[in-house]
């Protein structure tokens, strides 16, 4: 049993729900229940899209700075290569991801949304990656994957000088995809994992693969990769049943079984 990360399932969607109060910080331990419960996520064949979440009142506010001010060079070697692996697991879950935000989102807390495909922010939200106010730099994929998100340029200016994005301008520079009331956040961003919990599984795990690798790759590598997803999707039998019934009814009326 886990202390302070739970997956919830209920219809085809599970809840990677954060719950240490007060601010959800992401200590050693917290870090660790979120591998664990993205590998569950992982392996269920009964979930189909993933939401992420840390209540009403806060996404996450960042590391534990108390549990990490004392540390050394030789104890953070080890301590953040599995702060990444964490992480790395979130981001590597091969289904639908989005994360709900609400409150604050700094550091740490940014960063496990990022390892999000979309997320949806409540007007008051707050994100950002501030380490650079405490002498270091984002640590758990920050410089990365905020510049891939948002592009190099802007991705300096936040973590250069580590200020805080409000809900709106974190829309206008893509930071976040979907901004709304804070009471509807969880609700929002629930409806939008439903809808895949009746989807082509394997398809949506083969886009999924095909956009995040060809990130990585040159255009030409990232077409190889698209072009051997897209013919391994017709050894399944969604792609039976999808063809068949865009020619009997239409688009759109496919009862796939994730198969």
């Amino acid at each position: 049993m886990t202390e302070f990360v739970r997956l919830e399932v209920a219809d085809g969607v599970a809840t990677l729900r954060l719950d240490r109060p007060k601010m959800n910080a992401l200590n050693a331990q917290v870090q660790e229940e979120i591998r664990l419960a993205a590998q569950e996520a992982t392996e269920r064949d009964d979930v189909k899209a993933v939401v992420i979440y840390g209540g009403e009142k806060v996404f996450a506010a960042g590391a534990d700075i108390k549990e990490m001010a004392e540390q050394s060079y030789t104890d953070m070697v080890s301590r953040s290569a599995a702060l990444q692996t964490a992480f790395a697991t979130v981001a590597r879950i091969p289904k639908p991801v989005v994360a709900a935000v609400t409150g604050y989102a700094l550091g740490g807390g940014c960063e496990l949304a990022l390892c999000a495909d979309v997320r949806f922010a409540a007007e008051d939200a707050v994100l950002g990656q501030p380490e650079i106010l405490l002498g270091i730099i984002p640590g758990a994929g920050g410089t990365q994957r905020l510049t891939r998100l948002v592009g190099p340029s802007r991705a300096k200016d936040l973590i250069f000088t580590g200020r805080f994005v409000k809900a709106d301008e974190a829309l206008r520079i893509g930071l976040v995809d979907r901004v709304v009331p804070a009471e509807q956040v969880y609700d929002e961003a629930l409806a939008w994992a439903r809808q895949f919990a009746g989807g082509a599984s394997f398809a949506l795990r083969a886009a999924k693969e095909a956009i995040d690798s060809g990130l990585e790759v040159d255009l030409a590598t990232g077409l190889e990769i698209e072009r051997q997803q897209f013919a391994a999707l017709f050894a399944t039998e969604d792609q039976k049943i999808g063809m068949r019934s865009f020619v009997e009814n239409g688009p759109g009326k496919a009862e796939f079984k994730g198969a």
